[in-house]
């Protein structure tokens, strides 16, 4: 018997899977949509739930919809990665340590890619 606890999958993968239905739409879905895109066993209020959390992390917008809501993104995954970015960066009062290890760690063609966009940023 399996239980129900270990089947509950992290916030994070949900969110992460309610962004990618919303993106896939490129048009305004209401939760009960939502549900169905994602073709899960998780109830309408669970989709709400991440919705609602999602609306007020400022990750999605929403209109009035009937009684409710539909939601859609606000950036692309491009732009919600760099969100999340900063969003560590500010975090951290040593932004100069924290900026230099993250360089540090890079690949080299990542740490080539960031040049080229720094060195196209002052021209």
């Amino acid at each position: 018997m399996t239980n129900a606890k270990d089947e509950r999958r992290p916030a994070g993968e949900l969110e992460a899977a309610v962004m990618a239905a919303l993106w896939a739409a490129g048009a305004p879905l209401n939760a009960g949509r939502v549900q169905t895109e994602l073709g899960s066993q998780l109830a309408r209020t669970t989709v709400t739930t991440i919705l609602t959390r999602l609306h007020e992390k400022g990750v999605v917008g929403r209109e009035r919809q009937g009684r409710g809501y539909a939601y859609f993104p606000v950036q692309d995954a491009p732009g919600l990665t760099a969100r999340r970015m900063h969003t560590e960066l500010d975090r951290d009062t040593d932004r100069e340590t924290v900026l230099a290890r993250f360089v540090a760690q890079l690949s080299p063609d990542d740490e080539q890619l960031l040049r080229q966009l720094l060195e196209g940023e002052e021209q």
